[in-house]
């Protein structure tokens, strides 16, 4: 099982036999995408149309299987929303052994009742880039205080690469608010339970 960051919340987890996309919507930030033929395309927010090739797309909460790989989303406050709205989807997958949730722009209080939802997590992907648009790099890390990960990966940080709606905060910013080193820096994460600790660890993907 491999992980690879894209830019922006894209990221994809990929065994032998399946490729999952998240959070494809590099094209309309100037991007180039990297969902292909065959993928399994997931979105955190809404997305009413079918990616051309892939073998599926989701945009909503529900329960998905897919080439031996278990999906479940799991309904959430988007970062926006009113206190009464929920229009945000987090992908909770698991592969084999392995458990990993996939979050997007979400509201940065999970309830009692969304966090026994999420259960256990090996490896939580979550937004850093801030400004009223997504989580900032504080209310990332009361997440991951939340769930209690063995590992977390920022996503969604400034990029020169992309042009966000609203600017994004960097990713040396987020660091330093984390007060935390990295792991590990590489473009490809592959999670090994045997070196995992009690404590949660960050790691950083670089952009491929």
């Amino acid at each position: 099982m491999d992980i690879q960051f894209h830019g922006a919340n894209c990221v994809t987890v990929s065994t032998k036999q399946v490729r999952l996309v998240f959070d494809d919507n590099l094209a309309s930030l100037g991007g180039k995408p990297v969902s292909r033929e065959g993928d399994v395309c997931l979105f955190t927010s809404a997305h009413p149309e079918r990616v051309k090739g892939a073998k599926m797309t989701i945009d909503i909460p529900g329960e998905y299987e897919v080439s031996g790989v278990n999906i479940r989303g799991v309904q959430t406050r988007a970062h926006m929303d009113t206190d009464k709205e929920r229009n945000a989807t987090m992908y909770k997958v698991t592969m084999g052994d392995v458990k990993i949730l996939v979050i997007g722009h979400i509201y940065p209080k999970l309830s009692e009742s969304r966090l026994e939802d999420i259960g256990l997590v090996d490896v939580l992907l979550i937004p850093v880039g801030g400004t009223g648009y997504t989580m900032d790099p504080v209310g990332a890390l009361q997440v991951v205080k939340e769930i209690e990960p063995k590992v977390f990966i920022p996503t969604h940080y400034a990029d020169k690469e992309l042009a966000y709606e609203v600017p994004q905060q960097s990713l040396d910013d987020a660091l330093k608010a984390f007060g935390m080193e990295p792991k590990e820096v590489t473009k490809k994460f592959q999670f090994k339970a045997a070196e995992a600790t009690d404590t949660t660890q960050l790691v950083v993907l670089e952009k491929v």
